[in-house]
């Protein structure tokens, strides 16, 4: 495909899940196609953050970058709001940058472990979220794609519904 002049290879990026393993040293192996995402975006420099939904997110740094500069004057912000200071403080607490290593894996540091329940031997889930990847507790996303078809579910119904209010209205 050529977009001004210049020609893209269409591909999905961050798409798909894969079922890993953690290790005693709390490392895990990415995929191929995972590791791929995130070399062409740099140079495999990644950062890991906590979710609140007690899930590791893993993004690209810039892709981390361009999330963070969304906040315009931030020490302005951390001068007036201690909303905002907690905010900083949840950020700068659980956050932590990383490479990864020649082998294609990243250590997850042992304090995201327990905050995402993530425990060596057992199977974790990384979703890829167009944006970058999360790392999961099986049973927790299993717990959050049901709530998301649930949801998805919900809202076709009421949408559906509406439609057909509509079309009783234009008779």
């Amino acid at each position: 495909m050529a977009i001004n002049g210049k020609y893209w290879i269409k591909m999905l990026a961050f798409c798909g899940q894969d079922k890993v393993l953690l290790d005693a040293n709390g490392r895990i192996k990415l995929s191929p196609r995972f590791l791929n995402d995130f070399f062409a975006r740099g140079n495999g420099e990644l950062v890991m953050h906590c979710l609140p939904e007690k899930a590791v997110a893993l993004y690209p740094e810039d892709i981390y970058m361009e999330m963070r500069r969304m906040d315009l004057k931030p020490a302005e912000k951390a001068a007036e709001s201690m909303v905002f200071r907690r905010h900083m403080r949840y950020f700068g607490a659980m956050t932590q940058s990383q490479k990864i290593s020649q082998q294609g894996r990243i250590t997850i540091p042992p304090l995201f472990r327990e905050f995402a329940e993530l425990f060596p031997a057992e199977e974790l889930v990384l979703v890829g979220v167009e944006i970058g990847l999360e790392i999961w507790n099986s049973e927790r996303w299993a717990n959050e794609l049901d709530k998301i078809t649930m949801h998805n579910s919900e809202k076709g119904e009421r949408e559906m519904a509406e439609d057909l209010i509509r079309q009783q209205i234009t008779k």
